[in-house]
């Protein structure tokens, strides 16, 4: 039996090639394919987590849009600066008289600031002045209204007298936190 020269150089090729290929599979591809295996499932749990976190981000921008658009008007009240002419001019209508001075800047909460307000005004009825609050619940401001209120009858006018805190955004402090990226 006579093997050609070339079917000679052709059968050791594949024997070497046969030979690597096992090498090979035995050397990196089996051992590596435990790695691989850890490594897959690790990763679909992380996927898992992933999602999750991408629903929960989902879900809380849903959320926060919706507060946004049920709060707009406070938002927007917030970031109004409050001006005592424009207030006085709003809420004239519900009294005789209408004199607000301003007595303090307090001390800033937390990203607010706060003014106190010292009010004096005549009124005709105490429904003048529910109706007045009522329309200081809808103003462009976040007011609040401190007791006690002081009602004094003056012949056919009632004088009253309270003051009112007014909260604002303090912009120094919203930009600080608007840079940081906390708000």
């Amino acid at each position: 039996m006579h093997i050609s020269r070339q079917n000679l150089y052709l059968l050791s090729l594949s024997v070497f090639l046969l030979t690597f290929v096992l090498v090979f599979s035995f050397a990196v591809l089996i051992p590596n394919g435990k790695d691989y295996r850890l490594k897959r499932s690790e990763l679909i749990k992380e996927n898992q987590k992933l999602k999750q976190l991408d629903d929960f981000a989902y879900d809380t921008s849903t959320i926060l849009q919706k507060l946004k658009g049920e709060n707009r008007h406070i938002i927007t009240a917030f970031d109004t600066k409050f001006s005592i002419d424009r207030f006085e001019k709003q809420h004239k209508s519900f009294f005789s008289s209408l004199k607000l001075s301003k007595i303090s800047k307090l001390e800033n909460e937390e990203v607010f600031s706060v003014y106190e307000v010292n009010t004096t005004s005549e009124i005709s009825s105490p429904k003048s002045f529910y109706n007045f609050l009522e329309s200081v619940n809808k103003s462009d401001w976040i007011v609040a209204i401190n007791f006690p209120i002081n009602f004094q009858r003056d012949g056919e006018m009632i004088e009253s007298s309270f003051t009112m805190k007014v909260y604002a955004n303090s912009s120094d402090k919203v930009k600080d936190l608007n840079t940081s990226g906390n708000l």
